[in-house]
């Protein structure tokens, strides 16, 4: 079965994602994208990668009806229109943080209110590895963030193992690529300024923790740093377990858990130069590596996690998210392993 799909804020480089993955998608069928500042423009304009596309970038205000709307708009856009988006689509992906959080109190807290609380408890957060048995169906899907994406997948298995107690003190360290703040990212993203650093922009309080406390059900210490990579998000988890974990323990817990994903793979101190988890080897996929170490004589366990931030962390997530819920075959459209040697991402 085919699925007509429009694409809102489809000139970002989200928008740009999602556009690509939806082209080699076999069951969908791309009818439209939306751009203000790129109104009738041609695609491959903005995206030169999708130069082959017979597709104009139209008004936000004028959407077409389609199966499955994919909205990659900025925080506040998706709440304000969600009657609107609804109206065109049986099912709404939104890539944005408008819909993650499960109640209004959790807005105020962390963001600025919501303007739209009575879709809260229609919207299915979509991290498959986490949430699968609650997609198929949803008419609302809340595609997960980066930072909260790459750290979620790092810890599960020591939280659903019984390794890690809630209680437990968890410290979390997120290097994050120039992507993260979109085309529009400003000064801060600018190549002068963002080259050759590693740029702490969220010390404390960023608004991902909420997302992942919210998922994992513990409270985490979490810090973002800025880096010079234009792709991917890698998570450095310190935890403090009150019991000793072994490494037989960490390798039987994340078997367990991940033995049966799809985009998860296994990185944990084997041979080669790539012996953990590093965003470069997975520029363009979806895939989430995680590895992990013991430290005995500190009481401590280490994980490690990376993902491109575009793919497994925005639009790979999100067309993974479609496809469960349609009941599509879930790799379908994302079957790209990535290529060595390769560039900076």
């Amino acid at each position: 079965m085919s699925y007509t799909a429009g694409v809102v804020g489809g000139s970002g480089f989200t928008g740009g994602e999602l556009l690509r993955l939806l082209d080699g998608h076999p069951d969908f069928e791309i009818v439209q994208a939306t751009s203000r500042q790129y109104e009738k423009r041609s695609v491959g304009t903005v995206h030169p990668n999708l130069r082959h596309l017979d597709l104009r970038f139209s008004d936000p205000a004028d959407l077409d009806s389609v199966d499955v709307l994919f909205t990659a708009t900025p925080h506040g856009v998706s709440m304000g229109r969600i009657d609107a988006f609804l109206d065109h689509a049986d099912v709404v992906v939104d890539l944005s943080a408008d819909f993650r959080l499960a109640t209004e109190d959790a807005y105020d807290r962390w963001y600025d209110g919501h303007d739209a609380p009575e879709y809260l408890d229609r919207a299915v957060y979509a991290l498959p590895e986490l949430t699968r048995d609650e997609l198929p169906g949803a008419e609302l899907i809340a595609s997960g963030g980066c930072n909260a994406t790459v750290t979620i997948l790092g810890l599960l298995p020591l939280i659903a193992a019984g390794l890690v107690d809630p209680a437990d003190r968890i410290v979390v360290d997120v290097k994050v690529g120039s992507s993260e703040g979109g085309a529009g990212g400003g000064a801060a993203s600018s190549h002068p300024e963002r080259s050759g650093i590693v740029r702490p922009y969220a010390p404390t309080g960023h608004r991902h923790e909420a997302e992942i406390e919210t998922q994992l059900g513990t409270q985490v210490a979490f810090t973002a740093h800025a880096v010079d990579m234009i792709r991917g998000a890698a998570a450095t988890c310190h935890t403090f377990p009150a019991e000793a974990v072994s490494r037989k323990d960490l390798w039987g817990a994340y078997r367990e858990r991940y033995a049966d994903e799809p985009f998860v793979r296994l990185v944990a101190g084997g041979s080669g130069v790539y012996r953990y988890p590093e965003p470069k080897v997975l520029a363009g996929t979806n895939y989430c590596d995680v590895g992990f170490a013991a430290d005995a004589r500190n009481g401590r366990v280490v994980v490690f996690a990376a993902i491109d931030n575009m793919m497994k962390g925005s639009a790979g997530q999100a067309v993974h998210g479609a496809n469960v819920a349609l009941g599509i075959e879930e790799t379908t459209g994302l079957d790209f392993h990535g290529l060595h040697p390769v560039g900076a991402p």
